[in-house]
């Protein structure tokens, strides 16, 4: 009788506990859709953002310098995120009001290297309730049960997890390795290749090896034509011109 009991009690507890994370999209998924208010006005993530690459990001807190760091410099590579077909979109578990007053700071008080009077035009959501970080896997309670941690999802044109990174809370992201992976990502889409280790536009890339022994003979025999150069039948790179990858990203 005391088991009829108690497992009912037990499963009303856990059920009123909090969920840290409900998970994080994997590569490959849906992009978790959302409606929420920021900086910009109401965004509906990402049906607002189809037919553009989206770059959604989270930080552990307003008025931080890490954070602060962070966002003058996406700031101030919002033209070339926009020149490759890519909007921004920022989180972090704080009201609109301190939102707003921390975007204000940063461009009335703030310099970091050659960077001031930095405007933040990206909408940055205010995600009070948890709600997105919790569809995103933003707020890791080994981490911090109040903070979302640096997290960084790719989102394709039509509305795909590409690619995710996440940072502690106390180190601040590679943007460079944000903008290459980006390129990469866009590069193999639309010449149907891989990229290699540290890859860089203007940089060879990989063709896909063939997926039989015929293919693998034709590959090796036929590279010179082909216009590549194998070092085996599974490992053949071509030439892509520098400037070629920036053009049709859409």
């Amino acid at each position: 009788m005391k088991k009829l009991i108690v497992l009912p009690l037990l499963a009303a507890v856990f059920a009123a506990q909090p969920l840290f994370a409900e998970g994080v999209p994997l590569i490959g998924d849906d992009a978790p859709a959302f409606t929420a208010e920021t900086t910009q006005g109401t965004i509906n993530f990402p049906a607002d953002y189809k037919g553009k690459w989206a770059i959604l990001f989270s930080h552990p807190a307003d008025f931080t310098p890490v954070c602060t760091t962070e966002f003058m410099t996406f700031a101030k590579m919002m033209p070339e995120f926009k020149a490759l077909n890519t909007e921004v979109v920022g989180l972090s578990i704080d009201s609109i009001y301190s939102h707003v007053a921390w975007l204000r700071t940063i461009k009335e008080k703030i310099q970091y290297k050659d960077m001031k009077n930095m405007e933040v035009t990206f909408p940055l959501i205010a995600d009070i309730k948890m709600d997105v970080a919790k569809k995103y896997g933003m707020v890791q309670a080994n981490a911090s049960d109040t903070k979302a941690v640096r997290a960084v999802f790719f989102v394709d044109p039509a509305g795909k997890i590409r690619a995710l990174i996440y940072y502690p809370l106390s180190n601040g992201r590679n943007f460079d390795e944000i903008k290459r992976l980006l390129i990469a990502m866009q590069t193999a889409d639309k010449y149907k290749v891989a990229t290699p280790a540290d890859w860089r536009p203007g940089d060879e890339v990989i063709v896909p090896p063939p997926g039989s022994c015929g293919g693998a003979k034709e590959r090796v025999e036929s590279q010179t034509s082909g216009g590549y150069h194998c070092n085996d039948w599974f490992m053949c790179f071509k030439p892509l011109p520098k400037d070629e990858p920036k053009k049709d990203r859409k």
